[in-house]
Formats: structure tokens, sequence, C-alpha cells
């Protein structure tokens, strides 16, 4: 996550940088740094951002199972944590879910696939 993702999920969802903190269970000079681009964003609280972001009300409306958009084969639903846990709207959350014939094991990684998902586009960072 760049700093200005960072910068846009906390403004979109009207958090300060102390309440960021707060939320996420890190310093508000933590906070400063990750806007700043002095820290890299940590993957723990990249994925608590995200997820966060993602429960807001108004983005379940518009978010639709992975495995729908995808039309993945029930061969492979079966195999993929998503259909498991009928977390289709999170897939991206989850590690190990088989998205282009493959299992997305690092978090990374997975989410330069995720990024250009139709499943994480409701989701996406809006910005420059």
């Amino acid at each position: 996550m760049t700093k200005n993702e960072f910068s846009y999920y906390r403004k979109k969802m009207g958090k300060t940088q102390k309440e960021m903190a707060e939320l996420i269970g890190t310093s508000l000079k933590a906070i400063h740094s990750y806007e700043q681009g002095w820290r890299r964003v940590p993957m723990h609280a990249e994925r608590q951002i995200l997820f966060l972001y993602a429960m807001r009300p108004e983005n379940d409306k518009r978010m639709k199972d992975c495995w729908q958009i995808n039309h993945c084969l029930s061969e492979q639903k079966q195999k993929c944590p998503a259909w498991e846990f009928r977390a289709g709207k999170m897939c991206w959350f989850i590690n190990g879910t088989i998205c282009e014939g493959t299992i997305q094991r690092d978090w990374r990684e997975k989410m330069k696939l995720c990024k250009k998902c139709e499943v994480f586009a409701p989701l996406s960072y809006k910005g420059a």
C-alpha cells in the first residue's frame, strides 16, 4: 500500500490520523510515517484498513461474489477458501484463494492480482 493509498482510505473512512492510529492499533507517529512515505505500511495494517473499508455498508451493495464474476467451475470452487467460507466479496482478504488457476499465498503478490480484479474494483484506490 502506497502512502497515497493509505491516505485515501483513511480520508474515505472519515478518520483523522489520530483516530486511524487508534483504529489499527499503532502510534500517531507511525501514521505520519506511512503518509509521508518514510515507512512502508505493514501488511497487517493494510489488511485491516482494507477490511474495515470493505465493511462499510455502501460497499457491500456494490460488490458481487468472486465465483460469479470469474465464472469459476465447480471443481475450482470446491478447492477455494473463498467458496468454503462463503466469502466471495472478501476473496481478496483470504490467502490461498485460487485465482487465475493458481493458489494465491503471498499477500503482496496476491494484492497485485486482486487490485486488477472486478471483485476488488469497488474498493480500489481512486487516486493518481
